[in-house]
């Protein structure tokens, strides 16, 4: 029988044109970031860093970033905060209506964020904290949970309990336990599903448009206002930020954790 070489040349050929596939976009986006015209084009004559100056002099865009950014933040420490102990009730656990309350707290993945932001619409104006930035901070809440409860779920199932045993055997008590034993083993699948869910909030647009009001507008919805109205080469400089700002946190969580180990939520 004739085996196929899966480092073969056309294996090689067939992932490197995949990748050029995947990356070519961001490719030419980020260069287009670096042109000297009005409109939005790769550069041939010279680069430029003109419409990364105006991006830092752009009011609208930096009280956005910091909008998106603080409201990422929170809401990705209150999704885990929430998340680590719903991941230990059912995991550690089996009781009746489990699954139900599975299915439940991880039904926001599959319902449409447009019918989600009009939902909250209806229900922030009801309780008359429509437009607030607590409205925004619990949309999100909602939205990214999931994501950092199945992360937090696969470091759990993935980690051998014999160590949490043989802590209980020798006198540790519940807290001390989940302190010292616990936490430590699945802080990776802890870390990945808090980035995961700082991500998911920072990329929110179809039901932040909703909940969003003038003063607490966010940098995706910024950015779809923006080109809405005009086609320039800020959206590209923003979007060169971004992706600069993706790989540095990459970086950092590979040299700290592992990039796998974040990734796959175990060790």
């Amino acid at each position: 029988m004739k085996h196929h070489d899966r480092n073969g040349a056309g294996a090689l050929l067939f992932h490197g044109l995949f990748l050029a596939f995947i990356l070519a976009p961001l490719v030419v986006v980020c260069l287009s970031a670096f042109t000297p015209d009005d409109f939005l084009t790769i550069p041939t004559r010279h680069f430029s860093l003109r419409w990364f100056i105006a991006l830092w002099h752009s009011d609208d865009f930096n009280s956005a970033f910091k909008t998106s950014l603080w409201l990422g933040v929170l809401a990705a420490t209150i999704s885990s905060a929430l998340a680590l102990p719903t991941a230990l009730g059912l995991v550690r656990y089996r009781f009746a209506g489990r699954d139900a309350i599975n299915a439940f707290v991880l039904s926001p993945l599959m319902i449409p964020p447009v019918v989600l932001g009009i939902a909250f619409l209806r229900f922030f104006t009801l309780v008359n904290i429509s437009g607030s930035f607590a409205s925004l901070v619990a949309c999100h809440v909602l939205l990214i949970f999931p994501y950092a409860l199945r992360l937090i779920m696969a470091a759990l199932t993935g980690m051998a309990g014999d160590a949490e045993q043989a802590a209980r055997s020798l006198g540790a008590g519940r807290w001390t336990t989940f302190r010292r034993v616990t936490l430590p083993m699945i802080l990776p699948g802890l870390v990945g599903g808090w980035v995961l869910a700082f991500i998911s909030s920072f990329d929110e647009l179809t039901a932040t448009i909703f909940v969003a009001a003038p003063a607490t507008i966010t940098l995706p919805v910024r950015i779809y206002m923006n080109m809405s109205e005009t086609v320039d080469p800020t959206v590209a400089a923003v979007s060169t930020v971004l992706i600069a700002l993706v790989l540095v946190v990459m970086v950092f969580l590979d040299r700290i954790y592992g990039l796998n180990k974040v990734l796959v939520g175990s060790h």
